[in-house]
């Protein structure tokens, strides 16, 4: 029985309209910057529609490269994380790339194996969303030059190379829109600020707030210790536990967002008849929750994709300056905010506003 003929670079050449060393140098990370970006493209797509496979273990021998990727997710049941990893996948296949994925639960002792065990599989680099403990272990890794990529967070005074979602204006949007609606006592189930998107979007609330001339209230603030789910069920008891009259919620994230929502149904409270509320990430499924979810929107996939792109550029030898990129958000309104009540359900009373400044 005859096996499946063997894809050349010559049939990509073909398929895609151009010579067979175009074909060459895109497919070689080293060289895909002499090739304009349409091309690239073009050439990308021929080699996966044929199915064209390098042959990565012959030419790492060559060039002494493993020629697979280590990527650390903290949590991979976020539904966040794995269309990070389908654009990673995405870029890295047609460049005969392998993804070797750990996931580390956000677990220190995790996150150090699963580094260990992709070290000693000599990975040519790494895509990362570090745990705040991860922090000094990957701060060294890019002291000595190891290729690296941070994915969805960035770290303070580190000058290294970082692909994120724009959250300071993200969450700006999301407390415009509430403000938009009527809202003046606005609430904050907010991430870790140990982790920068519990940071940044904390301070883009923040800022909104005092920008629309309303004071911001510590009372209207808790914090979860993680973005996963069931995290925000504790800070948004205890909100309600102050007895403050809020109309709505920003929450972190969307997995924080579904905690707040069921914990004030528990309270005998409904969304958005008395409570609003708005989650990030824009996750999938995101429009058939009940209610569907107002949150804010970025392409996961192109973190993914833009952040893989970004370390073969590194591990071709690139010498460009670190830097981070910043992904655009767009605001996706749904079912779970609305005008505030004329009346709080649960004192009687006005809701009260923030107080202006």
């Amino acid at each position: 029985m005859k096996g499946k003929p063997v894809v050349t670079v010559r049939d990509v050449a073909e398929r895609a309209g151009v010579h067979p060393a175009t074909v060459s140098r895109v497919l070689n990370p080293s060289r895909r910057h002499l090739i304009s970006d349409t091309t690239a493209r073009r050439v990308s797509q021929a080699a996966e529609e044929l199915g064209y496979q390098a042959n990565s273990m012959a030419r790492g021998l060559r060039m002494r490269q493993s020629f697979t990727i280590g990527v650390l997710i903290p949590d991979l049941t976020n539904p966040l994380f794995p269309p990070m990893v389908r654009g990673i996948e995405d870029y890295l296949h047609p460049l005969g790339y392998t993804a070797l994925l750990s996931n580390t639960d956000s677990e220190p002792d995790r996150e150090r194996r699963g580094l260990d065990a992709l070290t000693a599989r000599q990975v040519d680099g790494f895509v990362i969303a570090p745990t705040s403990s991860g922090f000094p272990l990957v701060k060294a890794m890019i002291r000595d030059g190891v290729p690296v990529v941070l994915v969805n967070r960035s770290i303070d005074g580190v000058q290294g190379f970082a692909v994120t979602p724009d959250d300071r204006r993200g969450a700006a949007s999301a407390v415009e829109h509430l403000i938009a609606l009527g809202h003046r006592s606005i609430a904050h189930v907010s991430g870790p600020r140990d982790l920068s998107p519990g940071e940044e979007r904390y301070r883009g609330f923040l800022e909104t707030i005092r920008e629309h001339g309303l004071t911001p209230s510590e009372e209207l603030v808790a914090f979860a210790n993680a973005f996963t789910g069931g995290a925000g069920v504790r800070p948004t008891q205890e909100l309600l536990d102050r007895g403050e009259n809020f109309t709505a919620v920003f929450a972190g994230n969307d997995l924080l967002a579904l905690d707040v929502i069921d914990t004030l149904k528990a309270s005998g409270l409904s969304c958005p008849h008395d409570v609003s509320v708005i989650g990030f990430n824009d996750m999938p499924y995101a429009g058939r929750f009940d209610p569907p979810l107002t949150t804010i929107r970025f392409s996961h996939y192109e973190i993914g994709r833009r952040a893989a792109e970004m370390l073969l550029s590194q591990i071709a030898g690139d010498r460009s300056p670190p830097r981070t990129l910043i992904l655009s958000t767009e605001l996706i309104t749904r079912g779970s905010t609305a005008a505030p009540p004329i009346a709080s359900h649960r004192s009687g009373s006005t809701r009260r506003s923030a107080t202006p400044h």
